[in-house]
């Protein structure tokens, strides 16, 4: 899973990547809401390793390959399309989030579901500040993704790179 996200780690800078340690569900919902299809995966799936460490491990080694930085946080989850406000971005902070988005959690969740083994990696796109709020475009956002999305394509490579190997000893 890739996607976008705003910084609320004051280490972040836009241009990181993040490895998804774990995330917090603040969306409001959970796409396992209905009936359930037992095919597809358990009705109450455990949720108490998302991210599958041994390929949050292969990341890592692909970034120290690339003499990249790889980040590792708890990504917060939000149900958008507004962006977050300073109230927000302290609240997050005080609960953990290193990063925040409006996407990549209901995937996650479905992939635990489904038992598949799930990697996140997120672009920082900007940072925030609650102290000294500063507006944020989504042209501005685009822009940073569309600039690191090279320097994550390469990592990803990599990182099936070191998968390939790993599966081959």
């Amino acid at each position: 899973i890739t996607n976008a996200a705003g910084g609320l780690n004051p280490d972040f800078s836009p241009g990181d990547i993040m490895a998804i340690s774990d995330h917090l569900n603040l969306t409001g919902s959970n796409p396992l809401v209905g009936p359930n299809d037992d095919d597809l995966g358990d009705r109450f799936p455990d949720m108490s390793r998302v991210y599958t460490p041994d390929l949050a491990a292969a990341a890592h080694a692909a970034a120290g390959r690339s003499h990249l930085t790889l980040r590792t946080g708890v990504y917060a989850g939000l149900l958008g399309p507004s962006l977050e406000t300073p109230a927000e971005i302290r609240y997050l902070r005080r609960i953990g989030a290193d990063a925040v988005g409006l996407s990549s959690v209901h995937e996650a969740i479905v992939g635990v579901h489904a038992g598949m083994r799930v990697l996140a990696l997120s672009i920082i796109t900007n940072t925030h500040d609650p102290d000294h709020p500063a507006p944020a475009s989504v042209e501005d956002i685009i822009a940073v993704a569309n600039g690191a999305a090279p320097i994550l394509e390469n990592l990803i490579r990599r990182i099936l790179e070191q998968i390939n190997e790993s599966e081959k000893s």
